[in-house]
C-alpha cells in the first residue's frame, strides 16, 4: 500500500521553532595556546 502524499502537514509558526536541548560551545581546538607564535619560534631557526 502506497503512503498518501496528497496533503501537506499543518504549517508551523516561526516563533514555535525552537531547540529543545541546551547546547554548550565546543572545546577550544588550540587548547588556549598561541599556536601561531609557537610555530614561528619552532621554525625561525633560533
Amino acid at each position: 500500500m502506497q503512503p498518501d502524499f496528497t496533503h501537506l502537514p499543518e504549517r508551523i509558526a516561526p516563533e514555535d521553532m525552537t531547540t529543545t536541548h541546551d547546547v554548550d560551545p565546543g572545546p577550544d581546538p588550540r587548547g588556549g595556546r598561541d599556536t601561531d607564535t609557537e610555530f614561528m619560534l619552532r621554525n625561525a631557526g633560533f
